[in-house]
């Protein structure tokens, strides 16, 4: 791979990945979840991926590889683990260009019905899908993202950068325009009150209401690592600079929202809050009171700023199919390069997921749940791994260290856990199944392959993996949230998953991979890097 991005390019890649239509849409839905208390949300959410931050930094800084968090838990645990971790990270990214993509679309429907004449989305059994204009629509959107990613990497960062500056310009100025407008300090006390739900509610709005989902995106600047100028100082850079732009980004586009509102819709509690034009929430503000310029900004952002993060994310998942392939889980033809340094097959394969996705699934915020799921079982994968290769590697060049890491990575281990369970067995389920064909699809690899060409799975050092997803799905169907029996009531189920979690993380760094492997694992990756 061609290491072409510089450090601006690479912050914009994580800067861009973080502002997308999460902040189209996380304000209206976590509101209506968590009421004004919302905000709390925001907060506490930043904190805890601000932790998970700190871990990738590291790792990025450490071995800038592509499709970097597919390929660290291998360096630790093995092929099992690897192979695991990679799948789950991969579903997570591959899905998400598309739901951008809709959540583009679904904001920008009326206008789209009232200049060409169709519409690109209607509701089906309560769930808004695409139309068939909207499928052909959402078709051209991601062929653009393909066509761009297979240009190059270099021209991929620079159009990026173009769209992240307008991205981040845009929210900034709808926040300022909403505040001096219309700011009712009484909104947070308005309809059922601040905390209708309590602290469930704050927590659940975390996991399935956006704001997780939002703030994710932060890592991607440890997928492009490989790609970068000058990687180890270039990913801690960009991946703690975009968390700073997006907590300070998000809270006062909660505080603004809020405080725009008009009382009266929240007339009928926050948990049924409602509006005109209440699909693009932002616009529908901006238009009743009065700022009908910054209406027609935020519908022309609605397309931008998702559209931004999908091209984004289209070449991550390429990047994380590719990794998978140099591990040799999947057939090789996935880490084929073409004369750009750019993995094509796997931008193509992404882009072929990506309109199978658009078929009738549920709409944006399910799918929303089942991507911040996905992607905290990454996060918490790399919180063990990260303590583990101080272990395995104690004398390779950090150029970023966690401190406290002892402390601090068991505790970002919990919490991820945590925010999984948050998600609830609705959502956790399907993930567990995904896992499920994941695995079947690696032993079908396997069996096709001549037995010398087969990858060893390290079965003892990723033993631990198997029953922590298990034992995680166990106690989300035990627990208070979302579609669980409720047999171990809230509270209790926190505590229960915390203290599972805990015993997982220890198990887990005690069957960790020989040194020596890890080493060889490790080695193997410096070479491909030499070589590109």
């Amino acid at each position: 791979m061609r290491r072409d991005i510089g450090a601006t390019a690479l912050l914009f890649t994580s800067v861009g990945s973080v502002i997308g239509s999460g902040w189209l849409l996380g304000s209206l839905n976590a509101t209506k979840i968590a009421g004004p208390a919302a905000i709390i949300s925001w907060v506490v959410g930043a904190a805890a991926v601000m932790l998970l931050a700190f871990v990738h930094a590291e790792l990025g800084a450490m071995s800038p590889v592509g499709g970097g968090n597919a390929r660290f838990p291998h360096f630790a645990f093995g092929s099992l683990v690897g192979f695991g971790m990679g799948w789950i990270y991969w579903l997570g990214a591959v899905t998400l260009a598309p739901v951008e993509v809709e959540a583009a679309l679904q904001y920008s429907n009326k206008y789209v019905d009232q200049w060409f004449g169709f519409a690109v989305v209607h509701e089906v059994a309560g769930q808004t899908v695409l139309t068939a204009a909207g499928y052909g629509v959402a078709a051209v959107l991601m062929a653009m993202f393909t066509v761009l990613n297979l240009w190059g990497v270099s021209r991929l960062a620079k159009a990026n950068t173009v769209i992240v500056w307008w991205k981040i310009l845009v929210p900034f100025v709808a926040v300022f325009a909403l505040v001096i407008t219309q700011f009712k300090t009484s909104n947070f006390t308005a309809g059922d009150g601040f905390a209708p739900a309590g602290l469930k509610g704050i927590l659940s709005a975390m996991a399935t209401g956006g704001v997780l989902f939002a703030y994710q995106g932060f890592e991607q600047a440890v997928q492009f690592g490989g790609e970068s100028s000058n990687p180890r100082r270039n990913v801690p850079l960009a991946v703690l600079g975009s968390m700073i732009v997006g907590t300070v980004l998000y809270l006062l586009l909660q505080l603004a929202f809020v405080g725009a509102l008009d009382p009266a819709s929240a007339k009928h509690g926050w948990a049924n809050l409602s509006f005109t034009n209440d699909v693009g929430p932002f616009a529908g503000l901006a238009t009743a009171l009065g700022l009908g310029w910054l209406a027609t900004v935020l519908y022309i952002d609605a397309v931008v700023s998702p559209g931004g993060t999908g091209l984004v994310y289209t070449g991550a998942s390429a990047r994380i199919s590719y990794g998978l392939g140099r591990n040799g889980y999947i057939p090789h033809t996935f880490d084929r390069l073409s004369k750009r340094g750019v993995p094509w097959i796997s931008v193509i394969f992404a882009f072929a997921v990506g309109m199978i996705v658009f078929l009738p699934f549920p709409g944006w915020q399910k799918l929303v749940a089942f991507i911040t799921s996905a992607s905290l079982i990454i996060y918490a994968a790399q919180c063990v791994s990260v303590a583990a290769l101080r272990r395995q590697l104690p004398d390779i060049t950090r150029p970023f260290r966690v401190p406290g890491l002892a402390l601090l990575a068991p505790a970002s281990f919990v919490i991820a856990n945590l925010i999984v369970l948050f998600s609830g067995w609705t959502t956790y389920w399907k993930l567990l199944a995904a896992v499920g064909i994941g695995f079947v699809l690696l032993a079908v690899s396997n069996a096709t392959r001549p037995r010398e060409q087969r990858t060893p799975l390290d079965w003892r050092a990723g033993s631990w993996m198997i029953p922590w997803l298990l034992g995680l799905g166990v106690i989300s169907y035990l627990a208070s949230f979302d579609g669980g029996k409720s047999t171990l009531k809230f509270g209790v189920d926190m505590i229960v998953c915390a203290v599972f979690s805990l015993a997982v993380y220890y198990l887990a760094l005690r069957l960790r991979l020989p040194s020596g492997t890890t080493e060889r694992y490790f080695e193997q990756t410096a070479e491909e890097a030499a070589e590109s």
